[in-house]
Parts: structure tokens; C-alpha cells; sequence
């Protein structure tokens, strides 16, 4: 499979996916930190892949996103952005509401 089918597949395969440098438990700078923090704060469970150990999902998915710096996090299969826009909105509310939005009632 190709990178990019890997990457299309991840974001298709789960409705909460952070793209970051380390893990939520164990980051490995300041923006994924303050990103992963922020997304725990919403209290649902969320995928992540760690692009220090993944080089070629690091080295591909800011083309295909088009977006150039990571964290990236990706709600239902859209970018929603990296850091300082997941930061804002937690403060506001905004990424509570989001996140909730995207998981799957519970039957």
C-alpha cells in the first residue's frame, strides 16, 4: 500500500486522528503536548500516529493535507489544524463540541 492510501485509510478509519511528534502520554514537543492535552480535556477516546517514528507519514501527509507543521488533528475526515487553532478552540468551546459531535452514540 502506498503512503498516501495509509494515510487516507487512517483518517477514513477512525473519527478522532492526531497527528503528532511522540504520544498523548509521552510527547515529544510543545505543540503536540498542548495539542494532546487539550483533546484529553474532551474526554474521548482518540487515534494518534507518532510522525517521529513514522518518517514517511511524516515526510508525506503535510502535502497531502496541505498543511506544513505538525500536530495536525483531523475530525471526521476533515483538517481541522494544528496547535494554536485546537488551543483556541478548546478555550472557547468550540473542540469539546467537535469532538463530542464526531463519536459515535453509544448503543
Amino acid at each position: 500500500m502506498d503512503i498516501i492510501d495509509t494515510i487516507k485509510q487512517q483518517i477514513e478509519d477512525n473519527d478522532i486522528i492526531l497527528y503528532m511528534k511522540g504520544s498523548p502520554n509521552a510527547p515529544q514537543c510543545g505543540f503536540s503536548m498542548r495539542t494532546s492535552q487539550a483533546i484529553m480535556e474532551c474526554g474521548q477516546r482518540f487515534a494518534y500516529v507518532d510522525v517521529l517514528s513514522n518518517p514517511e507519514i511524516r515526510a508525506n501527509l503535510p502535502a497531502y493535507a496541505n498543511w506544513p507543521t505538525f500536530p495536525q488533528l483531523w475530525v471526521k475526515g476533515e483538517l481541522v489544524g494544528g496547535c494554536d487553532i485546537i488551543t483556541e478552540m478548546h478555550e472557547n468551546g468550540e473542540l469539546k463540541e467537535l469532538i463530542e459531535a464526531a463519536v459515535p452514540a453509544a448503543e
